[in-house]
């Protein structure tokens, strides 16, 4: 804490309590902020005040007491995993609140592992020989300032989508200082002059505090969405195989911690392009059910008015098809009857049609078909149309009779064709002559 200026050794009740119970504190206030913030944003910076804080809490706690070698890298793994949990809180925080997606925690995550890849590899082999201590220690010593600069890069860039407020402010004050310190422990680190509990390890607490004071402040307006860059992402992961190649091609020119964050990059851009797969099938499944009748499977409505729209000057005619007398069927033996005879009315019409015409079903008994061809074979076709139901259907031993009229419109390119049809289609149920042309 700031009293470290008066104290010169640390102590327990100062760097082990005092200073880990207000990131505590800090991670409890979180919970408490106004319901106006973005739960994503919450949920990832109480994630990541969390791991910084254990991480914190074991690292003071192996000052004071006997600890396993094995502390020092769980707290720098604990430390490490602040980083991702940040990358998403920080920008969405900024802005007022919107859904979420996988592909967002993705991306973020790919880019910082990606670009923390890219520049550690970079930096690594000259300055990783000049910081004392394990390779291990070394490695997260450089590692904590690489994300921070990936941190501050995305912070600037939300920034620039925004507008200045207070709670922006603070966000960027909080990140700043949180970079500028791990800076300044690499370098103390680096010349053998860091010693645990010295005033300037304040900046992380300070940092992370105003990190949450700014969440109880007012979003500022977002003017867009912000999202990663497609050519960051794939910068990212292209990176990683090349860094693999390289350190299988030689071996020892990098250190082989530069396998976590790559391999770690790969994993999460193969679980990204299998989300994006399954998302895209899903929404060809989703645009094909919106276009298909859940009954009878053929096209519906919409699907038919779409074709019509691009049948242009296409030689070819419309038929609209209304059954008679299938009401009574419904009210004498059911409505599961009458979908039973609806399913095998749309079976009798497929088989008569060619290949190529598109038969769809409109809604209740009125079906319609878009058929290529001159006048005459079209007519033939609906008079194909109009035979078919010409004789009963058996079902579960009842012999059901219905019949059907037909209104038919070339496309002579009027347009209108579907409200041509329609009072060609009525015409020819008001008069039951079975098919009505309609005339220009």
């Amino acid at each position: 804490m700031f009293l470290s200026f008066f104290i010169d050794q640390p102590t327990i009740a100062l760097d082990l309590i005092l200073y880990n119970a207000i990131v505590i504190v800090a991670l409890l206030t979180l919970f408490q902020a106004p319901l106006h913030n973005d739960p994503l944003a919450i949920a990832c910076m109480a994630l990541a005040s969390a791991l910084w804080g254990l991480g914190s809490i074991t690292s003071s706690y192996g000052q004071f007491y006997p600890l396993s070698p094995s502390s020092t890298l769980v707290a720098n793994i604990c430390y490490t995993l602040f980083y991702p949990f940040a990358l998403v809180a920080i920008p969405r925080a900024m802005g007022s609140r919107r859904k979420t997606s996988a592909i967002e925690f993705l991306d973020s995550a790919i880019f910082g592992l990606g670009l923390s890849a890219i520049v550690t590899a970079l930096l690594i082999s000259k300055v990783l020989p000049q910081i004392p201590g394990t390779q291990s220690e070394a490695f997260f010593s450089l590692l904590f300032p690489i994300c921070d600069l990936v941190l501050v890069v995305i912070v600037f860039l939300s920034l620039a989508r925004h507008k200045l407020s207070p709670r922006v402010l603070l966000l960027c004050a909080g990140v700043l200082i949180f970079a500028c310190t791990d800076f300044l422990f690499l370098w103390f680190y680096v010349n053998n002059k860091y010693q645990f509990g010295q005033p300037s390890d304040d900046g992380w607490l300070l940092g992370i505090v105003l990190i949450v004071l700014a969440l109880w402040q007012g979003p500022s307006q977002r003017e867009k969405e912000l999202t990663l860059h497609p050519a960051l992402i794939a910068l990212s992961v292209f990176i990683s195989p090349v860094l693999l190649a390289a350190i299988a091609i030689r071996p020892g020119f990098f250190p082989t911690y530069i396998l976590v964050p790559t391999i770690a990059t790969l994993f999460l851009a193969f679980i990204r392009m299998t989300i994006v797969l399954r998302q895209a099938r899903n929404l060809g499944e989703e645009k094909i059910l919106a276009r298909t009748d859940e009954l009878t499977g053929l096209p519906n409505r919409r699907r038919l008015v779409s074709e019509i729209s691009t049948f242009g000057h296409t030689e070819g005619a419309l038929l609209l098809l209304d059954l008679n007398g299938f009401k009574p069927v419904n009210d004498t033996y059911g409505h599961e009857m009458g979908d039973r005879v609806l399913r095998q009315v749309a079976q009798r019409f497929s088989r008569s049609l060619p290949t190529g015409a598109i038969l769809a079903r409109l809604g209740g008994d009125e079906f319609g078909v878009l058929i290529h061809g001159g006048h005459e074979s079209t007519m033939e076709i609906a008079q194909a149309l109009h035979a078919t139901l010409s004789y009963p259907f058996k079902i579960d031993g009842n012999s059901i009779s219905i019949g059907v009229s037909i209104g038919h419109v070339q496309n002579d390119g009027d347009g209108e064709l579907l409200a041509r049809a329609d009072l060609a289609m009525y015409q020819a149920k008001r008069e039951g002559s079975g098919i009505v042309r309609s005339k220009a």
